[in-house]
């Protein structure tokens, strides 16, 4: 089944990162398919009458800095897709599209994920380029906040490893993110993955949703390898076994370093160099203490890494 990825992207050097970030992961993959886009903000309301035009003559009538912002969008795509095919993508793999900002950067992202329907959507965490911030925190951020329905995949700075951590604590959230890992990196190989309990001191104990999780996978699934298994890990395990993981590139480990889950999982990603950390995101309504969630603090205390953050 082809997986289908949404990568934002804009004119600066960090941007291709992202770039690289995916070559590196999925070369070689013929089932992954990417779609670049680059939104530019117009700066300037559409003039009146222009809806009947054709999206070319809209862009005719924008203002010279805004077409120059379009070109260099397109050049910078053009290089973006070559690079990717440099690393084993066929061209039919890799798409891109520059669009003019109709809802604001995030809104508009958001809406092309849910519209495309797309697998992920990735995005950069810093970088500022020549068409203005689409990489910015504050983007990201809104994205995060915005959007609960698909996963998003936030690339900081450069990766190069392709060694997966995942924190696992018996939660619904955990197995979603497991089951979308297992999805995306089915018979693709070459990727080691480490299921890692933290255990430390302020760790919130999670208590499986039955409900939730037989809507998921089942009632059966559930029983058999939740309630009868007690262990954290087996249940990931199962889920990356079904998906015809080697197992052998499946580790187990258990520490507790720090005073919270997120220092310890930061911690852990910096001493072993993990270049992908996979998580799982709990409901918005859910109420995530005086710290924010463990996903929040994690992306402020880490660089040099992919997170993916799972609802």
């Amino acid at each position: 089944m082809a997986k289908k990825i949404l990568v934002a992207v804009d004119g600066s050097f960090r941007s291709l990162n992202e770039v690289h970030y995916l070559g590196q992961m999925f070369e070689g993959a013929a089932d992954v398919f990417l779609h670049l886009v680059c939104i530019v903000p117009s700066g300037q309301q559409p003039p009146v009458g222009s809806d009947w035009l054709a999206e070319e003559e809209k862009k005719n009538t924008l203002s010279g800095g805004t077409q120059t912002q379009l070109l260099a969008a397109q050049k910078h795509l053009k290089l973006a897709a070559h690079h990717l095919v440099r690393h084993g993508f066929s061209k039919e793999q890799v798409t891109t599209s520059v669009e003019l900002s109709r809802l604001g950067v995030a809104a508009d992202l958001v809406q092309l994920s849910r519209a495309g329907s797309y697998d992920a959507l990735l995005v950069g965490r810093r970088g500022i380029g020549r068409l203005h911030s689409l990489l910015l925190g504050s983007v990201t951020k809104s994205i995060l906040e915005k959007c609960w329905d698909i996963p998003i995949w936030v690339v900081d700075g450069h990766v190069d490893s392709r060694t997966i951590l995942v924190p696992v604590d018996g939660s619904i959230h955990i197995l979603k993110a497991v089951d979308h890992l297992g999805y995306i990196f089915k018979d693709i190989a070459g990727v080691e993955i480490t299921l890692f309990h933290s255990t430390a001191l302020f760790a919130r104990r999670s208590e499986l949703d039955l409900e939730k999780c037989a809507r998921s996978f089942g009632a059966e699934w559930c029983q058999e390898h939740l309630l009868e298994n007690k262990s954290v890990f087996h249940g990931p395990e199962q889920l990356l076994r079904e998906n015809g993981f080697d197992m052998n590139s499946v580790h187990r480990l258990e520490v507790s370093r720090g005073l919270e889950p997120a220092q310890d999982i930061a911690l852990q990603a910096w001493h072993k160099h993990f270049g992908t950390i996979v998580m799982g995101r709990r409901d918005p309504d859910v109420r995530k203490g005086l710290l924010g969630g463990v996903s929040d603090r994690l992306l402020g205390r880490t660089s040099d890494i992919a997170i993916w953050l799972i609802n």
